[in-house]
């Protein structure tokens, strides 16, 4: 699977210490084991000169105090908190001044942020995904790409997950549904 860096991205969803760092709220390890191919991935991009950008979850304390009906904390607990430890992004994948980093208050990292704005900007076409949760966020945000006409492609191992069926679920849907999966070893930079 081949992919022009001038009109790709890849998005590197959700990778904060609250999800991947043993003393996160909402740890899991296989978000840990994400890690290395994130890492991969990120370094893939860097060097074939396509973009990179982040997602971060941040959540400021009283977000829900007033809600109808979605409220994360109520479902989740009280998790990656504005200002807090676990809302920073892992430090194995520290941004780049000039990466983009997304800050998100819903699973779908295109929900009232800049990214679609700025994936337009930038002449980005292609979004290769990889990050946390597989079929939370990173199932969403890669959703709401492919109805805005990007071409999203889940990289099935370099997504974490709660169970292993819900990474089975995430990569099957986006590809049944909206968009391509891949592997590592399936993204080239031509």
């Amino acid at each position: 699977m081949e992919f022009d860096p001038e009109r790709t991205a890849v998005v590197i969803v959700d990778m904060q210490n609250g999800f991947c760092h043993p003393d996160g709220s909402l740890y899991a390890p296989p978000s840990e084991e994400a890690i290395e191919p994130c890492t991969t991935l990120v370094d893939r991009a860097r060097d074939a000169g396509a973009a990179v950008v982040y997602t971060k979850d941040v959540h400021p304390p009283d977000q829900f105090e007033d809600a109808h009906y979605y409220d994360e904390f109520d479902r989740w607990g009280e998790h990656v908190v504005e200002g807090d430890w676990e809302a920073e992004i892992i430090e194995e994948l520290s941004p780049r001044d000039d990466e983009l980093v997304v800050v998100k208050h819903t699973y779908n990292a295109f929900y009232q942020t800049q990214l679609e704005g700025w994936l337009n900007a930038h002449g980005i076409d292609d979004l290769v995904f990889a990050g946390t949760l597989a079929n939370v966020c990173v199932l969403h945000t890669a959703s709401a790409a492919g109805f805005r006409d990007y071409r999203p492609v889940v990289v099935d191992d370099a997504v974490g997950y709660l169970e292993p069926d819900d990474r089975k679920y995430a990569v099957e849907h986006a590809d049944w549904l909206f968009g391509e999966r891949a592997t590592i070893d399936d993204v080239q930079f031509e």
